[in-house]
């Protein structure tokens, strides 16, 4: 009787310290950029969220969103806690989401980026970046969702800005979509040119050959610093810990996170970053609003000045951030 006494109270024990554990499991939501159609992000992330279960002890689950902003949002409402970003929507995360940046992605070929680029179809009329700008009001464009580093804000600046070319008034055509949507309509010829980045060309190359024969790039763009992750700054401190070493040891010298990692668009790893990676991304940012304000015909000239100025103040100190980088 005192044996099934203490085994009754061995199996109580054990039941309770379960549903202990159970209850202590953090729940977060790990948010990804639509680069492509969620079933392919999910595809290509949800081993390495199995992991991160497994490893952390946390209970995360992937979220996904139509654009990136419902990312940026959901980090905004606390419906996500850490996110896969771009620079340019990185920004948005940190300056309106209580976001942080954490750590970066490593690539195989040891790159410190990626760039921006700008395709059409290989049987296209389009040879060189002269036969785009000679009659953009006959060209269809395949452009990236507004918070996207490479598909928007690079090749708004480094290219149609500095061929005097403002994207919405200057082609017969701008269609914002996803990079992997913008690189099937040029491989299927529906549209004349798109933005898109080194990342999916090489996927392209690598999963699919012949649909990359079809593809010619036009321009590419000075290197972009790799995607960062970032995590709400509202985390406590022992999550924050768990999350930041899973990230940046994972694929380092396991055989299957290696191959977890390379399917994600060939990546290698994390490493540690903060914000400060994004200090050259905000510089382009802020010389875009500076061309628009001074292309603005319906400001006063004292608006105008006001705002330049307070510009100028923000990108001074931009460049002296940088410079003791």
């Amino acid at each position: 009787m005192k044996f099934l006494r203490s085994l009754i109270t061995l199996t109580v024990g054990a039941a309770a310290f379960a549903c202990v554990a159970t209850a202590q499991a953090e729940d977060i939501n790990l948010g990804i950029i639509s680069t492509d159609s969620s079933s392919v992000l999910k595809q290509r992330w949800e081993p390495l969220i199995d992991d991160m279960n497994k490893q952390t002890g946390l209970n995360v689950k992937a979220f996904f969103a139509t654009d990136y902003a419902g990312i940026i949002e959901g980090m905004r409402f606390n419906k996500v806690q850490v996110g896969y970003f771009g620079n340019a929507s990185a920004i948005e995360a940190v300056d309106r989401s209580q976001g942080e940046v954490f750590a970066k992605v490593l690539y195989l070929n040891g790159d410190a980026g990626y760039k921006s680029v700008l395709i059409t179809n290989v049987n296209s009329r389009f040879k060189t970046l002269d036969d785009v700008f000679k009659n953009t009001k006959d060209v269809t464009l395949g452009f990236g969702d507004p918070n996207s580093t490479s598909g928007t804000l690079i090749p708004g600046y480094y290219l149609f800005a500095k061929h005097n070319t403002p994207v919405n008034t200057s082609f017969k055509a701008v269609l914002p979509s996803s990079h992997e949507a913008n690189l099937l309509a040029v491989v299927n010829n529906k549209i004349d040119i798109a933005t898109n980045n080194t990342e999916m060309l090489d996927t392209l190359k690598k999963q699919h050959p012949d649909k990359f024969a079809q593809v010619r790039v036009l321009w590419t763009s000075p290197l972009i610093p790799s995607d960062p992750l970032v995590w709400r700054k509202d985390l406590p401190q022992a999550t924050k810990d768990k999350i930041r070493n899973f990230f940046v040891n994972y694929g380092k010298t396991d055989p299957h996170e290696k191959q977890v990692m390379a399917a994600i668009t060939g990546y290698a790893g994390f490493a540690a970053s903060s914000d400060e990676q994004l200090l050259p991304i905000r510089q382009v940012a802020l010389f875009q609003q500076k061309q628009k304000i001074e292309s603005d015909t319906h400001l006063s000239d004292d608006d105008r000045k006001t705002q330049l100025a307070a510009l100028d103040a923000k990108l001074s100190a931009l460049n002296t951030a940088v410079a003791k980088q």
